[in-house]
């Protein structure tokens, strides 16, 4: 009898274990399980080791809250200038609420893919050619807010999106190139206008500063020789008023001084255009001198006029 019950608590114990096994869950980390009980939401499971209930609860959904990414794969889109282009877009989301997730949509995945497309779609087609290819972070911008503000109520979180490739059509390709050679070769032109514009400014510089040296040049020599010139001058009248106080210390006759006076009057008057103003004293002395070469005679160097023969008149009594 022992034995029969021995076997029966065995068996069922290993009947419960074989029932609490499956039933033994453990969530990994940055993951959330949905549980429903018949059919109705229970609970979302955390990270950690969980029993539920075995025929009564459920997992529901397995949900991870990792960043993920959503490769859109390229799209016809039309610009406001009627240019056809193909566009695709790289979607990066998480999923925050793992409840809104399970029970927020159908496929929320497949609904922010359209979401995304038809949303590229409004804003390329109030944008031209060019518009298009340089409003790519613009466009990212209220791409991702739109998102954003539309997934909310999935339980998803838009963290980014970007404009992975625009390709155009070959011929809006082809003349883009073409464009851009163009613009190319008017920069080239323009550098090398500019080159030549600044080689020529910097010859005329060179040019007006070696004739403002060559200037200041010639203006110093000819100041250095009229302060030759003048230097020369005085030393050469300072040498004659030298000599001629020499003269005076040496008491010598006046008559001498005014021979010497005489002569640097005689030197200072040697021009074409020259007056000499005789001193007072210089003016007596002359009339004294000529008064006394008039009295005495000496110095007239002038020979006496001879006296004419008086002719005879004829006696008349003696003829």
């Amino acid at each position: 009898m022992e034995g029969i019950l021995g076997a029966v608590f065995f068996i069922l114990f290993l009947v419960l274990v074989l029932l609490l096994l499956p039933n033994i869950k453990i969530v990994p980390q940055a993951h959330e399980y949905v549980i429903e009980c018949l059919g109705k939401y229970k609970t979302t499971w955390g990270a950690g080791i969980h029993l539920k209930i075995p025929f009564i609860e459920r997992v529901s959904k397995r949900v991870t809250l990792k960043e993920q990414v959503l490769d859109s794969p390229p799209q016809p889109v039309i610009t406001k200038d009627n240019v056809t282009m193909q566009i695709d877009t790289v979607i990066y989301y998480a999923v925050y609420d793992a409840k809104l997730f399970a029970y927020g949509a159908v496929n929320p995945i497949s609904a922010l893919a359209n979401l995304a497309a038809t949303t590229l779609r409004n804003l390329v087609g109030e944008l031209e050619l060019d518009g298009t290819l340089t409003s790519r972070d613009t466009i990212n911008a209220k791409m991702t807010s739109i998102l954003d503000e539309a997934t909310d109520k999935w339980g998803i979180k838009v963290n980014r999106v970007e404009l992975r490739n625009i390709i155009p059509p070959k011929e809006i390709q082809a003349a883009m190139e073409k464009q851009m050679k163009a613009e190319r070769e008017r920069r080239e032109t323009m550098l090398q206008a500019e080159g030549h514009k600044a080689a020529a400014i910097t010859r005329a510089e060179g040019d007006k500063q070696a004739m403002i040296l060559a200037a200041e040049g010639e203006r110093d020599a000819r100041i250095a020789r009229a302060e030759g010139e003048s230097r020369a001058i005085y030393l050469q009248k300072k040498a004659e008023a030298d000599g001629l106080e020499a003269l005076k210390k040496a008491a010598v006759d006046p008559a001498v001084l005014e021979l010497k006076r005489y002569e640097a009057l005689v030197a200072v008057a040697n021009g074409k255009a020259s007056k000499i103003i005789l001193p007072t004293d210089a003016v007596e002395m002359t009339k004294s001198n000529v008064l006394f070469s008039e009295t005495t005679g000496l110095g007239n160097v002038t020979p006496p006029a001879k006296d004419e023969p008086v002719a005879k008149k004829p006696d008349p009594c003696c003829e």
